[in-house]
């Protein structure tokens, strides 16, 4: 006998997503709303069809690097699949970009670029990459304020003509590792012909960019991130040949083996200055409220891919006399991922929300204070809740979520380096510490919970805000009782980070879950934050310092 299984299918990623036309529902004025539904239609349209189907046909298909021509000569070219190259076209004409710079939508141009990302990325191939590090440029170019630079590269950067369209490379991992970036290795001399690079980029992604930024040490600077200055390169010279730069191979990874990433020579590669010849590290921190952002929302829609997959397999799969999505458990399972995931929307796109407004400076210094703070937490918090969701998604499908055929284990593959890229859980734990040493920072944190707490009416959200409360207050006692003990401080970092981003998560959640019930958006996200609530909001324990040394 014959053995098959109805594979899963999406429909259109806007109409099927409630919570994002809710969430856009409150967040954008009605006419702004209105005038972009149908690209959101169209943008859903094509996610969970032609670039699905084609995402699907393409899996087998990967970057290939190709050193030397058939004469000799060193050329260093990658070619990238063909969805990668329809992706750089869709871009360009949907300004995927270009919407956070154009600023139509002022202080909303955040929510609304990350919005069209999120309906569309998911059957990219993680195309979001090179896309996050081009906006990150950009922001770096601007924000730091070089003329001339900003003149030849941000209307490339922000096109919205696939022709004239840039993406820009972020090359700062070296041989020595990944996050101390303070220990780079590679050398800026000055020439006749300008500043010369000479080094080893170790992990270098979307290195077929036209262009990147990178950190060198001029020479003569002392040692650490002081001495360290940003540098702006352009990949090729005028004559279409690498400028200075040799790709070593392409790194054999886990996941996003769709994204070129390289390792790579850069033997006297042009390069200018962004701002001055220090405080390179410094200067970069523009560039990480980007790309982190941009992680925080790729972890979003990972899961809301996983979440639509496994949901509609469960209206066709039959096990022993019913479909799934009529066995309790399987629907018990189901709604406690959902509520993870509505979590996570929310604590992402509260990221972006605070960069539009800090970009369209409207800022208040609370808001400021905030974005410091909520950007890391949002990054660490969804990137660990999209591996475990992902994981448990590929287990709804039994054996043929762990075949590789059917698409499904590239998810988990995919979603586990959301929580490595930008700084892994432990960096972004102490960089929430770093936000946290501004004087009032905390106070501000729990003023914004507590009023996102306070809105609720509904007698079944009482448990939440509780929790949410609780959790708040033991996460302020034990910063407060263990900032004499920098060690202990520093060991309960993760716990202490994990709290405070699933307590924000768990605010927003009743927040939103009050405006549906009154707005007659349903019950379904006040469901979500009473489930929330009882997976644990404080992840805080009281190990001495005793029992952190036993255990590390």
């Amino acid at each position: 006998m014959s053995f098959f299984q109805d594979a899963p299918r999406l429909g259109n990623q806007y109409d099927d997503d409630s919570l994002l036309q809710g969430y856009l529902a409150r967040k954008l004025p009605e006419e702004l709303r209105r005038s972009l539904t149908d690209t959101f239609r169209e943008l859903g349209e094509l996610s969970g069809q032609y670039f699905y189907a084609f995402q699907l046909r393409d899996r087998l298909n990967e970057p290939e690097l190709t050193q030397w021509d058939a004469w000799g000569r060193r050329v260093d070219r990658i070619d990238v699949t063909p969805l990668w190259r329809e992706a750089e076209v869709l871009t360009a004409r949907h300004g995927l970009v270009a919407v956070a710079y154009e600023q139509k939508s002022a202080e909303l141009s955040r929510i609304h670029q990350f919005a069209l990302n999120y309906v569309i990325q998911p059957s990219l191939d993680v195309y979001s990459c090179p896309l996050a590090m081009t906006d990150g440029a950009a922001r770096t170019l601007l924000s730091l304020g070089n003329t001339a630079l900003i003149d030849r590269a941000l209307p490339h950067l922000t096109s919205r003509d696939p022709a004239e369209f840039w993406t820009s490379g972020q090359w700062m991992t070296e041989r020595t590792g990944g996050s101390d970036v303070g220990l780079t290795q590679t050398v800026a001399r000055q020439t006749p012909e300008g500043w010369r690079l000479y080094g080893t980029k170790w992990f270098t992604s979307a290195t077929t960019a036209q262009m990147a930024l990178t950190l060198a040490r001029p020479e003569g600077n002392g040692p650490g991130g002081k001495g360290l200055a940003l540098f702006y390169v352009e990949t090729r010279q005028p004559d279409g040949f690498l400028n200075g730069i040799l790709i070593n191979r392409l790194k054999d990874k886990l996941g996003t083996r769709k994204v070129p990433t390289a390792e790579l020579t850069l033997d006297g590669a042009l390069a200018v200055p962004v701002a001055g010849l220090t405080d390179g590290i410094r200067n970069m921190s523009s560039m990480l409220n980007v790309t982190r952002t941009w992680n925080a929302v790729a972890s979003v829609w990972m899961m809301r891919r996983a979440m639509a997959l496994a949901r509609d397999y469960a209206s066709r799969r039959v096990q022993f006399g019913a479909k799934l999505s009529e066995k309790p458990l399987h629907v018990d399972t189901l709604a406690g991922m959902e509520a993870e995931f509505e979590g996570a929307f929310l604590l992402a796109f509260r990221a972006a929300e605070l960069l539009g407004r800090m970009e369209a400076k409207v800022a208040t210094e609370q808001d400021l204070q905030l974005q410091r703070l909520v950007t890391p937490l949002a990054k660490l918090t969804t990137g660990k809740q999209t591996v475990a969701l992902t994981s448990e998604a590929l287990e709804s499908f039994g054996g043929a979520g762990y075949v590789e055929d059917t698409g499904l284990p590239r998810m988990l593959a995919d979603a586990q380096v959301l929580s490595i890229w930008e700084g892994t859980t432990n960096v972004l734990s102490l960089d929430a510490l770093r936000a946290l040493a501004k004087e009032g920072t905390l106070d501000v944190f729990h003023e914004d919970v507590e009023a996102r707490l306070a809105v609720a009416k509904e007698s079944g959200l009482k448990p939440c805000v509780k929790a949410a409360q609780d959790a708040l207050e033991h996460a302020r006692g034990w910063a407060s009782q263990t900032l004499a003990n920098p060690v202990g401080l520093e060991a309960g970092a993760r716990r202490f980070a994990l709290t405070l981003g699933r307590t924000m998560e768990l605010a927003l959640l009743v927040e939103h879950a009050q405006w549906c019930v009154d707005h007659g958006h349903g019950p379904k996200v006040l469901a979500a934050a009473r489930r929330f609530a009882r997976h644990g909001v404080n992840l805080i324990t009281d190990m001495d310092l005793d029992d952190s040394r036993l255990l590390a």
